[in-house]
């Protein structure tokens, strides 16, 4: 089993964007209406969908509220990553931290309103 997130949203060229020059993802697919990233080791999607398209069932229509949905990204590195997407100018929603729970993590938010967590784990403090 594969999981695919979806998007539907009128900001497909902003997604691409986003995705690909913020976060170095692939083109796995696009057209007009539909567009399939994957993140840089292929491992994982995620696609955007343009709302209300006549080729679409009525249940994939409404385009998303921007509010209700996060994406986790494990990295190897998050300190370098955050870094240079400072570097970069991306708005950096939470600054780095770390958590009581082990975790070192900071979010930023794609072009539809979802925050997306980039996080190194590491192992629960004893």
């Amino acid at each position: 089993m594969k999981l695919n997130a979806g998007i539907i949203t009128e900001k497909l060229a902003e997604s691409k964007a986003f995705y690909t020059e913020t976060l170095g993802f692939g083109v796995t697919f696009e057209n007009e209406f539909y567009l399939l990233l994957h993140t840089p080791d292929r491992t994982a999607e995620i696609s955007f969908l343009l709302p209300n398209h006549p080729t679409q069932q009525p249940l994939f229509h409404p385009a998303f509220q921007g509010q209700g949905m996060y994406l986790t990204i494990e990295v190897d590195d998050v300190d370098a990553l955050y870094e240079e997407l400072k570097t970069k100018g991306v708005d950096i929603k939470i600054d780095i931290r770390d958590e009581p729970w082990g975790d070192r993590h900071f979010a930023i938010e794609d072009p539809n309103g979802v925050g997306v967590d980039i996080v190194t784990y590491s192992s629960q403090p004893q």
